[in-house]
């Protein structure tokens, strides 16, 4: 993170959702670097305040380096207004419970699809020269809304990267992973909760397996992505996964015993979490800890897809939370002691910033 931290000395990033559990740990991050200025724009007013509150009461010497913006990535105008002057955007800003989408499908379009094609027109005009876009693994193969809209958002991306370099110089690129432990929406915290009432945890599909990332490999990913990226190109890390049994019996581990509870699937929900379909895989790179996959380099000549076409149409199989690195019950505990979020429990400290 250290080279990272330099390309950012003097600079001016801007955070859209910058109050949720993303934009918390990157002021972890950078705050303290040589960075110039951090905005933060999103809709609630009040995690704004609790956010500024925090940052003056622990970081006081570095507050004056965040400013806030009111605003929403629906409105054009609003987003204008933050990017002026801007270096780099980190494009956090989404609706992601899957729920919520499902029975409110058109509001998540307004905001993972419009709000993403609004950031890439504010950043172009501006001449922003990166942008990362934090996108999920629902957005392959979807099968509910919220990874239908970010799948659009994916390829609202994919197809102005090339002309938003040539116009403005801005790099446009995505990231995708998996559930992140303990951020807003997520299992970890209200398996705690319900441990802490004494009340049974309740438990979809104990064989269900999930991606498990922390915050900060969640923000390294952003800024591998910010380091490497050529226009259009798409990141995914490499993650540990465990069944949502194993992840309960590990919460219990470390909180308490309970009841489980089988309560079944929600809308929309799958079985397994797959962060690169197979048909990915034919353009990807392994590059370590990461893979890169490269933008479909076909022009808007239709013949390419209808005449030329390809004969490598897919992978043997995709990368999936089925497939990869399987943690037992103790390698789940490690795991979800890494976070912030878990160690402020035990210790009975509130939390920095509602996630």
């Amino acid at each position: 993170m250290t080279s990272i931290k330099d390309a950012f000395k003097d600079k001016t990033l801007v955070i859209t959702g910058g109050t949720g559990s993303f934009g918390s740990t990157v002021l972890k991050h950078f705050l303290t670097s040589d960075i110039a200025e951090i905005r933060i724009i999103s809709r609630d007013e009040k995690k704004q305040d609790t956010m500024r509150h925090m940052l003056q009461a622990r970081y006081p010497e570095y507050a004056a380096k965040v400013r806030f913006y009111v605003g929403d990535v629906r409105s054009l105008d609003s987003v204008r207004d933050v990017m002026y002057g801007a270096n780099y955007v980190f494009h956090a800003a989404a609706l992601k419970e899957v729920p919520s989408c499902e029975f409110f499908p058109m509001e998540a379009v307004k905001t993972n699809v419009i709000g993403t094609d609004n950031v890439i027109t504010a950043a172009v005009e501006n001449r922003v020269e990166r942008v990362v876009f934090l996108s999920t693994d629902k957005a392959a193969y979807p099968i509910n809304a919220m990874g239908m809209t970010k799948a659009l958002g994916e390829k609202v991306v994919a197809s102005r990267a090339q002309t938003a370099y040539e116009r403005a110089g801005t790099v446009l690129a995505c990231t995708r992973y998996g559930n992140v432990m303990c951020s807003r929406g997520s299992v970890i915290p209200l398996f705690i909760d319900q441990i802490k009432r004494g009340d049974p945890i309740t438990i979809t599909d104990p064989n269900m397996t999930r991606f498990l990332m922390n915050l900060d490999e969640a923000v390294e990913l952003v800024a591998f992505a910010f380091e490497h990226a050529e226009p259009g190109d798409l990141f995914i890390q490499k993650a540990d996964a465990s069944t949502i049994g194993d992840l309960a019996d590990g919460v219990m581990k470390v909180f308490g015993q309970t009841e489980k509870k089988i309560i079944g699937t929600r809308h929309g929900e799958k079985l397994y979490e797959t962060l690169m379909t197979r048909e990915e895989r034919l353009r990807s790179a392994d590059m370590g800890g990461y893979f890169r996959i490269a933008p479909d380099g076909r022009s808007l000549n239709y013949d390419k897809y209808y005449v030329e076409g390809s004969v490598l149409t897919e992978s043997d199989e995709a990368y999936t939370s089925h497939n990869t690195r399987r943690l037992d019950v103790d390698g789940v505990v490690a795991k979800i002691m890494t976070t912030d979020y878990v160690k402020e429990e035990l210790e009975g400290r509130p939390h920095a910033v509602e996630a």
